[in-house]
């Protein structure tokens, strides 16, 4: 099992490949001149078997052992950035204005990239790994369009993982457990259809915003007074939108919003409270509603064996304490979670210090955290893929 120091020497090169990145960010599966870049890497590291194009921009790239047959094992970053103008101040920040890599994909990429090269040049394990480079993360259905397209049958991927980069966590700490480890995610639409007429006037109309007003205070209800303490749910009302004119009680009010849950029965339970509440209330008005809801990413779960692998690798890398075995989930969604529902597998949080949160228009990856998701990469190769029998 190999220690962080022996990754340090790959930082300089890793950090370059990162910030040319950040400078270059781009957006959902548009992402035309990072898959150029990670393709051009890739084969610089004389890895020839890449397949491109795959949910338009996403690359999967293998590297073949050299201790024998074996499985195959994917290995996910994603590459996407977000539409948000940075205010990081970095040498390194974006170059194009309104986009930045607020999520630290540009990390993730990098130290798949990192591995790669490493792996490629030592191919000390038994088997197969497909890296997969995936665009449209934050879009949330790039991982669900490369599984629909096939790459776990076609590529016969056995087992698949990834990480993330975490603010708040030591950098060198990882993070990670058994089960659920980031909410489903669900948007809903509420529009109240009410009467409207003059400001001045409205004992003679059906105020759909007074009606809205009640729908968004009664929906908390269902977290605090519904549901069971013990459990995760949120609901979170985002957007509102009424009214053109400062005398006109309007028509119709359109409310929306998100709901996350680490649950399936909860998911069904919210899907159907928030209908009728939403439609009881709008009743004993006398008004009407027209209720959408859609359902988005699904809870991300990792396996027990999956995660076991994870322990390990992360453990044997920095030691036992740096690595908590038994984290919180997350209310954030993640779209990893459709390839873990295709194979079994686990995802880990890799400590990025005590920077901005992500999506945060000042987040910047830290370099320091390189060589750790390296070595993580690495590491959790030669354990799956371990030539030798462990027991």
């Amino acid at each position: 099992m190999h220690r962080v120091e022996e990754f340090r020497d790959m930082q300089i090169e890793a950090t370059e490949w990162r910030r040319h990145l950040h400078r270059h960010p781009e957006l959902d599966y548009r992402l035309y001149n990072t898959a150029k870049f990670v393709t051009e890497k890739l084969a610089s590291f004389g890895i020839n078997n890449i397949e491109t194009g795959i949910a338009e921009t996403g690359i999967v790239a293998f590297i073949h052992g050299e201790r024998g047959e074996g499985p195959t094992i994917g290995l996910r970053a994603d590459m996407d950035a977000l539409p948000i103008p940075e205010a990081s101040n970095k040498p390194w920040a974006s170059e194009i204005p309104g986009l930045m890599h607020g999520c630290g994909h540009d990390g993730h990429t990098a130290m798949l990239l990192g591995a790669a090269k490493y792996l490629a040049a030592t191919r000390n394990f038994k088997g197969v790994i497909a890296l997969i480079f995936q665009p449209a993360e934050e879009d949330g259905r790039g991982a669900e369009r490369m599984v629909q397209e096939g790459i776990m049958d076609r590529f016969g991927i056995s087992q698949v993982f990834s990480m993330h980069n975490w603010p708040g966590m030591a950098v060198g700490e990882f993070a990670i457990c058994d089960g659920a480890i980031s909410s489903a995610l669900d948007e809903f639409d509420i529009v109240v259809k009410g009467k409207g007429g003059h400001a001045a006037k409205p004992h003679l109309t059906t105020d759909p915003i007074v009606i809205a007003a009640q729908i968004i205070i009664g929906l908390q209800t269902l977290v605090s007074r519904k549901t069971d303490s013990q459990e995760s749910l949120v609901i979170s009302v985002t957007k509102l939108s009424a009214g053109t004119a400062y005398n006109v009680i309007p028509e119709f009010v359109e409310i929306s919003g998100t709901v996350r849950t680490l649950k399936s029965s909860l998911r069904d339970f919210a899907e159907n409270r928030i209908r009728s509440c939403a439609e009881g209330i709008a009743s004993a008005f006398d008004a009407k509603i027209v209720f959408k809801h859609r359902r988005l990413e699904p809870l991300m779960f990792n396996h027990t064996e999956g995660t076991n692998f994870a322990i390990r690798a992360a453990r044997g890398l920095v030691g036992h304490d740096a690595v908590d075995s038994n984290a919180k989930p997350s209310m954030g969604s993640e779209d990893f979670a459709y390839m873990l529902e295709a194979r079994p597998g686990a995802y880990i949080r890799l400590g990025n210090g005590s920077t901005a949160y992500v999506h945060d228009p000042a987040y910047d990856f830290n370099d320091e955290a390189l060589p750790y998701g390296i070595g993580y990469w690495v590491n959790l190769v030669e354990t799956i893929l371990s030539p030798f029998e462990t027991s």
